[in-house]
C-alpha cells in the first residue's frame, strides 16, 4: 500500500465513512452474477493496470460504481487510445505517429523528425521511454523491441519531442475542475517526480483549467491527472494518467488532494443510490 492509498483511508477515517479495502491479490470476481463487495462504491487504486482494467470491466458489466470507470482506465491505460481521444476532441497534443513494423518504425521516426520519442503503449513511471536523436540510434531501439518479442513491443509508437523549458506541468482534475498543478522541474528531459523530478505550486490559470477538464472529459472524466507541456506559449496534453500518485503535491500546492477524490468519491456513491 503506497502513501497515497494511506492518506486516502486516514481522509475516510478522520469522516467516520464505513470502509472496506479490497486486496486485488485475494479478490474473486464472478461474471456470471453481481459480485457482493458490501460496498456502495469502489474507489480503484490498484498498482498493476491490468488488475485495475479487468477487475473495472467486470463490476462495469454490473453497474457497480467505480473511481475510476472502466472506461477511463481502458482509454487513459494506453498511449494511442487517450491519443486518438485528445485528438478527436480537438486538444492540443504533441505529433504522433503509429507504426506495425520495424521498417515502417523508422519511417514514422523520419516523419516526426529527430530528435523523437518512442513510447510503450503501455506504461508509466517513463520506463522505456526512448528519446532518439538519429538514425542510428532508432535502428538499434527498433530492433531491440523487435527482438523482444512483446506483441505490444511490436506496436510503434513515435511522438515529436518537444522542447520543455526545463520543465513540465502535471495537472489534478477531478470532476469538473483542475484543483491543483504542480510544474516538475529536471534537467534530464524525463521530469516524472518518480524519476527524481523537482515540484513547485503552478498557478491554475483559466486556460490551463480549460484544457485539462476538456482533456479529462475527453478520455472519460473522473479523477485524473494530465500532464501538460509548453511550447512557445501554447499548451499542449502529452499523456492522461488515471491511478495517479500525489504524496509531493499536497503540500506544495496547498490542496487537500485526498480530501477533493474523497468529496467526489461519495458523491459517485451517492448519485448512484438515487
Amino acid at each position: 500500500m503506497r502513501v497515497e492509498e494511506k492518506l486516502l483511508l486516514q481522509e475516510l477515517e478522520s469522516r467516520g465513512v464505513p470502509t472496506k479495502v479490497i486486496d486485488d491479490r485475494t479478490l474473486v470476481l464472478p461474471t456470471e452474477r453481481r459480485p457482493d463487495l458490501g460496498v456502495d462504491v469502489v474507489l480503484e487504486r490498484c498498482i498493476q493496470h491490468g488488475t485495475a482494467l479487468y477487475a473495472l470491466s467486470v463490476l462495469d458489466g454490473w453497474c457497480i460504481p467505480t473511481v475510476n470507470s472502466y472506461e477511463t482506465a481502458e482509454v487513459c491505460g494506453n498511449k494511442l487510445l487517450t491519443t486518438m481521444r485528445l485528438v478527436k476532441a480537438g486538444v492540443p497534443t504533441p505529433a504522433t505517429r503509429i507504426a506495425f513494423t520495424p521498417e515502417s518504425a523508422l519511417e514514422a521516426i523520419e516523419q516526426i523528425g529527430y530528435p523523437a520519442v518512442l513510447k510503450p503503449l503501455i506504461g508509466s513511471w517513463g520506463r522505456l521511454v526512448s528519446k532518439v536523436n538519429d538514425r542510428e540510434a532508432a535502428e538499434a531501439i527498433v530492433e531491440h523491441k523487435d527482438v523482444l518479442g512483446s506483441y505490444l513491443h511490436s506496436i510503434y509508437y513515435v511522438q515529436e519531442y518537444v522542447r520543455k523549458p526545463g520543465r513540465d506541468i502535471r495537472a489534478f482534475v477531478v470532476g469538473d475542475e483542475t484543483i491543483c498543478a504542480i510544474y516538475r522541474y529536471s534537467e534530464h528531459w524525463i521530469t516524472n517526480t518518480a524519476r527524481g523530478g523537482r515540484a513547485e505550486n503552478c498557478p491554475v490559470t483559466p486556460e490551463l483549467n480549460d484544457l485539462c477538464v476538456r482533456a479529462a472529459h475527453a478520455v472519460g472524466g473522473g479523477v485524473v491527472a494530465i500532464d501538460v507541456l509548453e511550447r512557445d506559449g501554447e499548451l499542449l496534453v502529452n499523456e492522461v494518467n488515471y491511478t495517479m500518485e500525489f504524496r509531493n503535491s499536497i503540500d506544495t500546492t496547498g490542496v487537500n488532494i485526498p480530501a477533493k477524490i474523497v468529496d467526489f468519491t461519495l458523491a459517485v456513491a451517492r448519485n448512484a443510490a438515487r
